[in-house]
Protein backbone atom coordinates (compact mmCIF):
# COMPACT_ATOMS: atom_id res chain seq x y z
CA UNK A 1 0.00 0.00 0.00
CA UNK A 2 1.07 3.45 -0.96
CA UNK A 3 0.95 6.19 1.99
CA UNK A 4 0.53 10.08 0.96
CA UNK A 5 2.22 12.22 3.57
CA UNK A 6 1.33 16.49 3.44
CA UNK A 7 3.30 18.17 5.96
CA UNK A 8 2.23 21.75 6.44
CA UNK A 9 5.07 23.39 7.99
CA UNK A 10 7.18 26.91 8.06
CA UNK A 11 8.37 28.78 5.20
CA UNK A 12 12.08 29.17 5.95
CA UNK A 13 12.15 25.00 7.03
CA UNK A 14 10.69 23.76 3.84
CA UNK A 15 14.18 23.60 1.77
CA UNK A 16 15.74 22.04 5.07
CA UNK A 17 12.86 19.14 5.03
CA UNK A 18 13.45 18.43 1.38
CA UNK A 19 17.28 18.29 2.06
CA UNK A 20 16.58 15.83 4.50
CA UNK A 21 14.15 13.59 2.50
CA UNK A 22 16.46 13.93 -0.18
CA UNK A 23 19.34 12.78 1.83
CA UNK A 24 17.22 9.76 3.27
CA UNK A 25 16.32 8.76 -0.15
CA UNK A 26 12.92 10.18 -0.69
CA UNK A 27 13.40 12.50 -3.91
CA UNK A 28 9.78 12.62 -4.60
CA UNK A 29 8.30 16.09 -3.29
CA UNK A 30 5.53 18.81 -4.53
CA UNK A 31 6.16 22.00 -2.71
CA UNK A 32 2.78 24.20 -2.82
CA UNK A 33 2.98 27.77 -1.27
CA UNK A 34 -0.15 28.18 1.01
CA UNK A 35 -1.63 30.04 3.76
CA UNK A 36 -3.64 29.36 6.39
CA UNK A 37 -4.05 29.68 10.42
CA UNK A 38 -4.06 26.96 13.33
CA UNK A 39 -5.06 26.95 16.67
CA UNK A 40 -2.82 29.78 17.17
CA UNK A 41 -5.71 31.77 15.18
CA UNK A 42 -3.07 34.12 13.30
CA UNK A 43 -0.82 36.33 14.84
CA UNK A 44 -1.88 40.02 16.32
CA UNK A 45 0.52 42.57 15.95
CA UNK A 46 -0.85 45.86 17.93
CA UNK A 47 -4.23 46.45 16.75
CA UNK A 48 -4.15 44.43 13.51
CA UNK A 49 -4.92 40.23 13.43
CA UNK A 50 -3.05 38.30 10.39
CA UNK A 51 -4.91 35.19 10.12
CA UNK A 52 -3.68 33.89 7.04
CA UNK A 53 -0.08 32.86 7.85
CA UNK A 54 2.10 32.17 5.11
CA UNK A 55 3.00 28.07 5.19
CA UNK A 56 4.71 25.53 2.36
CA UNK A 57 2.64 22.20 2.01
CA UNK A 58 4.80 19.36 0.93
CA UNK A 59 3.15 16.20 -0.81
CA UNK A 60 4.85 13.01 -1.01
CA UNK A 61 3.93 9.43 -1.57
CA UNK A 62 5.82 6.76 -0.17
CA UNK A 63 5.47 2.76 0.55
CA UNK A 64 3.83 2.10 4.41
CA UNK A 65 6.82 1.01 5.52
CA UNK A 66 8.78 4.09 5.07
CA UNK A 67 6.24 6.08 6.56
CA UNK A 68 7.15 6.10 9.90
CA UNK A 69 10.68 6.87 9.41
CA UNK A 70 9.48 10.14 6.30
CA UNK A 71 6.80 11.74 9.06
CA UNK A 72 10.25 11.73 11.55
CA UNK A 73 12.20 13.08 8.90
CA UNK A 74 9.78 15.64 8.19
CA UNK A 75 9.23 16.63 11.89
CA UNK A 76 12.97 16.45 13.37
CA UNK A 77 13.50 19.26 10.37
CA UNK A 78 10.50 21.09 10.66
CA UNK A 79 10.53 21.25 14.69
CA UNK A 80 12.17 24.71 16.02
CA UNK A 81 14.36 24.14 18.24
CA UNK A 82 14.16 22.53 21.83
CA UNK A 83 10.44 21.18 22.34
CA UNK A 84 9.22 23.03 19.04
CA UNK A 85 6.50 25.45 19.05
CA UNK A 86 3.06 27.44 17.83
CA UNK A 87 3.10 27.50 14.21
CA UNK A 88 5.76 24.86 13.37
CA UNK A 89 3.01 22.70 11.27
CA UNK A 90 1.32 19.50 10.88
CA UNK A 91 1.48 15.97 9.23
CA UNK A 92 -1.71 14.44 7.25
CA UNK A 93 -1.06 11.06 6.49
CA UNK A 94 -3.85 9.15 4.21
CA UNK A 95 -3.69 5.98 2.09
CA UNK A 96 -3.17 5.54 -1.52
CA UNK A 97 -5.32 3.23 -3.12
CA UNK A 98 -3.07 3.26 -6.89
CA UNK A 99 -1.10 5.97 -8.71
CA UNK A 100 -0.47 5.84 -12.38
CA UNK A 101 2.65 7.09 -14.38
CA UNK A 102 1.64 9.35 -17.18
CA UNK A 103 4.13 8.80 -19.28
CA UNK A 104 4.15 5.04 -19.40
CA UNK A 105 0.74 4.49 -18.27
CA UNK A 106 2.02 1.89 -15.06
CA UNK A 107 -0.30 1.66 -12.32
CA UNK A 108 1.18 1.07 -8.96
CA UNK A 109 -0.59 0.61 -5.83
CA UNK A 110 2.28 -0.11 -3.89
CA UNK A 111 2.69 -3.87 -3.88
CA UNK A 112 3.05 -4.69 -7.50
CA UNK A 113 3.31 -2.41 -10.61
CA UNK A 114 1.38 -3.33 -14.14
CA UNK A 115 0.90 -1.83 -16.82
CA UNK A 116 -2.62 0.11 -16.95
Amino acid sequence: MLTMIRAIVRPEKADNILAALMDAGFPAVTKYAVAGRGKQRGIKIGDVTYDEIPKVMLLSVVKANDKDFVIETIMNTARSAGKGAFGDGKIFVTEVEESYTISSGVKENGETTEEA
